[in-house]
Formats: C-alpha cells, sequence, structure tokens
C-alpha cells in the first residue's frame, strides 16, 4: 500500500509517471493538438478505422420508445450502465424478439466496446459483459467490434483516460446538453502500439487497477465500520449515559429498552418549537447571505459543497427563515429525510431552505441535536414516516411527536461533550480513509493515462497472455 500512495504521490508532485517505470528510449510528434508526443514505434489511427470488416461493426445502437419496453426478451443496454472503463448495472429494460425484427435492430455481442456520446463524461466507454442473453443498446451508444489488429481492453483503457475524456468534453459542448455525433466521435484520434504492446498494456493495467481497486475497496469497509461505530456510539450514550453503574429501568418503549433511572422519555415538542424554512427560496447568488438547504445537512454537520446564497433583502418578512446559533436544522423531504444538524456560531444569520427549524426551550441544544442523531430516532422513528408514500417526507407535527430520551441538564451538556469529542476522532479517521480513496482514484486515472498514451514503458512488466477478442 505505501509503495502505490508513494507512486501515487511521485506522479501529483512531478507531473508525470515516475517509480518504477521508465518512459521509451525515443518519441516522435503525433501530430494530433492534445496528444503531444508518442513513442517512435506507435501509430495514430481515427477511431472509426479501429471497426472490423462487415457490417455494423460501427454504430450507434438502437431508438427504442417507451411502448416497446418490456419485462423480459432482449436486453436493452442503456447510457446509464455505460461507466468509465465498467459496465454498471442499474436497472433491466428489454424488447421483444418481434421489435427486434421490426426496428431492424443491432445486436451486440460480448466484448464489443460500448463507447458513449452523452454526458457524464462524453465519449467514456466499457467492454459489453455476457449477459446470459442476446442485447442491443440505446442510440446513445456507439458499438465499436474492434478487428483483429485491436485489442479491445487496451482500446477501452484509452476511453477510460483523462487525456481523451478532458478532450472529449471540450469538443462535446452542447447548447442543452453535453453530446458528441458518431461521426466527430470517430474521427477522433488515438495513439496505437503493435498488438502484442496494447495486449501487454492492458494486462498491465488490468493488474495495477485490480491492485488499486482492492485498495479502495479495504478504505470503503473502513469507512462503513467507522460509520457502524460513531452510529453505536451515540445510541448508547444518549440512551445509556456515560455512567455504566447508573441504575436503569425500563422505558416502556418496546424498541428503546432500559434507561438511566433518573432520565425520562418525552415528545419533543414538549422541548422545542419547530417551525419551517423558506421554502423556495429567493434568486440565488454567487454572494449573499448562506442558503442551508438538504444537500448541506450531513449527519450533524453542514457541508459547503453546493451552498446557495441570497440576498436577504429578497426573504420575505413573514418567514422567520433567518438561523441562530445552536438551533436544529431537520431535512424534511427526500433521499435524507430526518437527517440533522445544529447550527455552528459561523452560520448564525444563515437562511433556512426548505426544511424545518428545531428552537429548544427546555434543554440543551446539542444534546438535543445528537438525540436527533441516533439511531433510535433517525433509523426507527422517523423512518415510520419516511416509507408511508413514495416520496419520503417529514412533517412538524410528526417530528414533534418524536420521543427522546431526557437526562437532567448537567449530563446532558457532558454527554453533547464527550460525543464532540469522541465522535470527532471518529470522522478524522474517516476523513483520512476519503482521502486516501481520492489518492488512489487520482493515481489509478493517472496510471491508465501514462500507459495508454505511452509515457511510461511497461514492455518488461508483462507478456500478452490473454487471448484477444476475433471479430
Amino acid at each position: 500500500m505505501n509503495a502505490v500512495v508513494a507512486r501515487c504521490v511521485a506522479l501529483e508532485k512531478c507531473g508525470a509517471p515516475l517509480g518504477k517505470w521508465k518512459p521509451y528510449p525515443a518519441y516522435r510528434d503525433s501530430g494530433v493538438e492534445w496528444l503531444w508526443h508518442i513513442p517512435a514505434n506507435w501509430q495514430v489511427s481515427r477511431i472509426k478505422h479501429l471497426a472490423g470488416p462487415g457490417y455494423k461493426t460501427f454504430v450507434d445502437g438502437d431508438w427504442i420508445e417507451s411502448p416497446y419496453i418490456e419485462s423480459q426478451g432482449i436486453r436493452l443496454i442503456q447510457t446509464g450502465n455505460i461507466g468509465v472503463g465498467e459496465y454498471r448495472e442499474q436497472g433491466y429494460r428489454y424488447i421483444s424478439e418481434e421489435t427486434f425484427s421490426k426496428l431492424h435492430c443491432t445486436e451486440v455481442m460480448p466484448g464489443d466496446v460500448l463507447i458513449c456520446r452523452l454526458a457524464d463524461p462524453v465519449g467514456r466507454a466499457c467492454l459489453a459483459p455476457d449477459l446470459g442473453g442476446r442485447m442491443i443498446t440505446s442510440v446513445d451508444v456507439c458499438i465499436l467490434r474492434p478487428d483483429r489488429s485491436h485489442d479491445s481492453r487496451f482500446i477501452v483503457y484509452f476511453l477510460s483516460s483523462s487525456a481523451y475524456l478532458s478532450w472529449m468534453q471540450a469538443l462535446s459542448r452542447g447548447s442543452t446538453r453535453d453530446r458528441i455525433s458518431r461521426s466527430m466521435l470517430g474521427n477522433i484520434e488515438l495513439p496505437l502500439p503493435s498488438l502484442p504492446e496494447q495486449c501487454g498494456i492492458a494486462a498491465f493495467l488490468d493488474r495495477e487497477t485490480a491492485t488499486i481497486d482492492r485498495l479502495v475497496a479495504k478504505q470503503e469497509r473502513l469507512i462503513a465500520l467507522l460509520q457502524e461505530k460513531r452510529a453505536a456510539l451515540i445510541s448508547h450514550t444518549v440512551t445509556k449515559g456515560l455512567n455504566p453503574t447508573t441504575p436503569m429501568k425500563d422505558s416502556g418503549v418496546p424498541w428503546l429498552g432500559e434507561i438511566p433511572r433518573h432520565w425520562e422519555v418525552v415528545m419533543l415538542k414538549r422541548l422545542a418549537s419547530i417551525r419551517y424554512g423558506l421554502g423556495q427560496p429567493p434568486t440565488e447568488s454567487e454572494t449573499g447571505t448562506p442558503l442551508i438547504r438538504a444537500t448541506n445537512v450531513k449527519h450533524g454537520r453542514i457541508a459547503e459543497s453546493g451552498m446557495m446564497y441570497v440576498d436577504p433583502t429578497h426573504v420575505p418578512e413573514s418567514r422567520d427563515a433567518q438561523l441562530r446559533a445552536e438551533e436544529i436544522i431537520v431535512v424534511r423531504s427526500g433521499a435524507y429525510t430526518g437527517d440533522s444538524t445544529i447550527v455552528p456560531e459561523e452560520y448564525a444569520g444563515a437562511i433556512a431552505g426548505y426544511d424545518m427549524v428545531v428552537t429548544t426551550r427546555n434543554g440543551f441544544s446539542p444534546y438535543i441535536a445528537w438525540q436527533l442523531l441516533g439511531p433510535e430516532i433517525y433509523e426507527l422513528q422517523f423512518s415510520f414516516h419516511k416509507l408511508r408514500a413514495a416520496q419520503p417526507h417529514l412533517n412538524a407535527e410528526e417530528l414533534g411527536s418524536t420521543l427522546v430520551v431526557f437526562p437532567p441538564e448537567p449530563e446532558q451538556r457532558a454527554i453533547a461533550a464527550y460525543l464532540d469529542r469522541e465522535t470527532a476522532k471518529l470522522d478524522a479517521l474517516t476523513t483520512g480513509a476519503q482521502e486516501m480513496i481520492e489518492r488512489l482514484q487520482e493515481y489509478r486515472t493517472a496510471l491508465i493515462s501514462a500507459a495508454v498514451t505511452g509515457k511510461i514503458d511497461v514492455r518488461e512488466e508483462t507478456q500478452c497472455t490473454s487471448e484477444v477478442r476475433r471479430s
């Protein structure tokens, strides 16, 4: 792992692949604006010239309208299935054999290169998988069936490189949605080594990216464990307290179990008032007062990413939308219904968006905020309301009826301080793991680009042992 990260850092700092991989002995001008120099023994070809002989070896998929969609039959691969270098399974759509014949559809074969002409990003590609049956693809996906002198894996790796994807983005600025035509796509030039080199580079990248992907998966598992530990820590602390010797009593709530004998179980509306935020925001701007929306609420924190700003003079005087320090924002609807955060001092004066604002009357706000983040509320009580409709939703009456465990104020303060301190440690570890993932993914991208554009020579790393798919 350290060796991989060290090579990643070298790439980031030096702007070129270092580590154990050397450049080719000699380079020449590629003649292509965005490719610069390529190894002297490589050639340059257009994507359309990679296609094998015969009918429909470089062609768009099929226009399939909704009435033709079936629950079984011939599988329809859509643009959402095309990832950067990988096939992504999401949803299942089919057409009938009759529709296939009627519309003269083009069958996709396992190992074909599928190139998406739409964002995001434009030009991304993957190998068509073997799904155990016949397949077609949608009209915005181009089917490339390479000839026998090209390795489909190498082509997909090139079409996943940052150099290529950046150039495609520059070319495809559409009036409404980024896209590129098949004719323009076909004329994109790419560097090509000999078939043995293509196969060797693909095998090298298969091996190296698999190693990186395993490291990423390890960090993702670590993040999941840290999140589980964080949730368990909050749950135990806000329902059992900090003193393990405290006498307990039955809470009277089946899913809550025992709580300290001197604690109470009360409805949130006994402790706080609840109001709605601004609702439909006024015209947003690049400067002004922050508008806190659901997308800015992240498990007890306010995320600045995607923050909107508004002119406070445009907020109707009839709406009490201005936030005060230590008020609590609770997400009202959508995928993150019930998530919440306390308002820190630096966001006092910000404007609440569509969500609800909790102002405590008889309690310590930071403790109440931790209560609302506990699984007993977030996962159990809120889920009852979230599941009542296709669009998750929570209103002020339901939030006010939420049961919270309420200790004396000195214990509230001690618990809040403890959770602030201990969750900060877990959050720091989570941030470290997330940063590691970002570095590994950046390294993965850089390594692919370096290999498929000839910036590094990996011919001694591997031999061509994999069979190349024949057209």
